[in-house]
């Protein structure tokens, strides 16, 4: 259902904070996932002009729209309006403890209900399992096969075995099924491969940091390394592929990108390991990379 007179426009009046609010958590949301804009608005059944002004600010969607932009966002309603953590009393005392925290100790905190509630008891094991995270075009297929290789490991690329077990490419999943049935494969792939594998070495597709279900897993079960690049080079990297995936057919690709690398660099950084693939030879990267990766193991007492 298409939804073209349910949305009101009143380009004299100044933006609403609420509404520029929400139009900002929608842009927020959408580029964190790596959707565009004219994709968000098929899924949601809108049109793109509805879904650019419902990003500005500049437009007033009814809640049965939001609903629809909300699940083509593979998220609750309640994330898309506002805060969630208003549902329960223990959510409102957690929200009053970390209110006005700084990034240090929201860090800190996190680390601990990581180790509260994680079920990984195996001491080591977290350091064995090496998960590369980072934009495609960063190097996680080149690098990881050549990690595995020195750390004599198995690699596994989540991508393929995503599309091993539905028997799709990556392509034709989000065509025939969508974003959310995409997501629940990649989740699966990463916990059939942590429950496979003690020691191995991971390339992960690039939007799952923006899954938090997912992300936290790989956290929690793996030595987490985000290989970094300009752009520019992400860019140029996937179209010498011949991989235009996810910004075929965009006038604006490299603007979509940055913005996608903005909205994600925030979970990228809570790896464990950054490494800057920039401008550099392959093998000297590897070099630096081998070298980080084992220094961080080694700091946590898991052999060569």
């Amino acid at each position: 259902m298409r939804l073209e007179n349910s949305f009101e426009i009143n380009p004299l009046e100044d933006k609403s904070p609420l509404l520029r609010a929400l139009g900002e958590r929608i842009r927020s949301l959408r580029t964190g996932k790596g959707i565009a804009r004219k994709e968000l608005a098929s899924l949601a059944g809108i049109s793109e002009r509805h879904m650019a002004n419902l990003e500005l600010g500049t437009g007033n969607a009814t809640i049965l729209m939001l609903h629809q932009v909300a699940h083509a966002l593979t998220c609750p309603l309640a994330e898309l309006t506002g805060d969630i953590t208003t549902s329960t009393p223990e959510w409102l005392m957690i929200r009053e403890l970390l209110e006005n925290r700084g990034d240090k100790e929201l860090h800190q905190v996190w680390l601990k209900l990581i180790e509260l509630l994680g079920t990984e008891k195996a001491p080591g094991s977290r350091s064995s399992r090496i998960a590369l995270i980072g934009l495609r075009g960063a190097g996680k297929s080149t690098l990881g096969r050549m990690l595995a290789d020195r750390l004599k490991y198995p690699f596994i690329e989540l991508s393929h075995e995503i599309e091993q077990t539905t028997g799709c490419s990556i392509n034709e999943i989000y065509s025939l099924y969508g974003p959310a049935a995409y997501r629940r494969y990649e989740r699966r792939a990463l916990e059939e491969t942590i429950q496979l594998y003690s020691e191995v070495v991971i390339a992960t597709p690039g939007g799952l940091v923006s899954e938090a279900v997912t992300y936290n897993s790989l956290l929690e079960h793996c030595l987490t390394v985000w290989l970094q690049a300009t752009p520019r080079e992400h860019m140029d990297r996937v179209i010498a592929q011949g991989d235009f995936r996810p910004m075929s057919g965009s006038k604006e690709a490299m603007t979509d990108l940055k913005l996608i690398l903005e909205g994600r660099v925030a979970f990228y950084s809570k790896a464990d390991v950054h490494l800057d693939t920039s401008q550099q030879p392959v093998n000297g990267t590897f070099e630096a990379l081998f070298t980080k990766v084992q220094g961080t193991r080694q700091s946590a007492h898991i052999p060569p």
